[in-house]
């Protein structure tokens, strides 16, 4: 149980590198999202972020949505839940594609199904995957780049999941439904 409360950091809390980066996520998003104000704590960390989850990848915006929603979801994350929710919905994916995403399959895309499969079984099982699902996931035109940047993308979210699971910092998207 966390007995430290975090606080959520203001633009004047932070480094002046990091306020040059609120401005930045302030004028693109409208808003510096908590998570990202709390890798501000650090005066390095929320750079470091931003260039790791920017990064150049071969999976598509919609493809790393599917990574985001089932890593979250295996780490029990309710910020990145909720964020990725509505993320998810502006790359064109219905409440109810989002919700089979979230429990690691999509049967609506035999492409973002494998995606989906291999992820959950990535995250969920620390990399001791299930050979059908590496088969899978190279059956519907996957290569080995794009295995290594499916990983990055785990570690990547898996990064803020720890992140939000300590710090418990509040939401400020509207919440995920819970998975029954």
């Amino acid at each position: 149980m966390i007995t430290t409360k975090f606080e959520v950091p203001t633009r004047d809390q932070v480094s002046p590198a990091n306020r040059e980066i609120f401005d930045s996520l302030q004028q693109k998003l409208g808003f510096v999202p908590n998570i990202y104000a709390t890798y501000a704590l650090s005066d390095h960390a929320l750079g470091r972020y931003l260039a790791y989850a920017g990064g150049a990848t071969s999976l598509s915006n919609r493809e790393k949505e599917v990574v985001n929603l089932v890593v979250s979801q295996v780490n029990d994350c309710r910020y990145c839940q909720a964020a990725h929710t509505a993320i998810a919905k502006m790359n064109g994916f219905s409440d109810a594609q989002i919700l089979e995403i979230r429990r690691g399959s999509a049967s609506f895309d035999h492409r973002l199904d494998a995606l989906a499969r291999l992820t959950r079984d990535i995250a969920l099982n620390r990399g001791r995957i299930e050979e059908e699902n590496l088969e899978r996931f190279f059956g519907v035109g996957y290569d080995n780049g794009s295995l290594v940047d499916l990983i990055v993308a785990i570690g990547e979210k898996t990064t803020t999941n720890l992140l939000h699971k300590v710090t418990d910092i509040p939401l400020d998207f509207p919440p995920a439904p819970v998975l029954e």
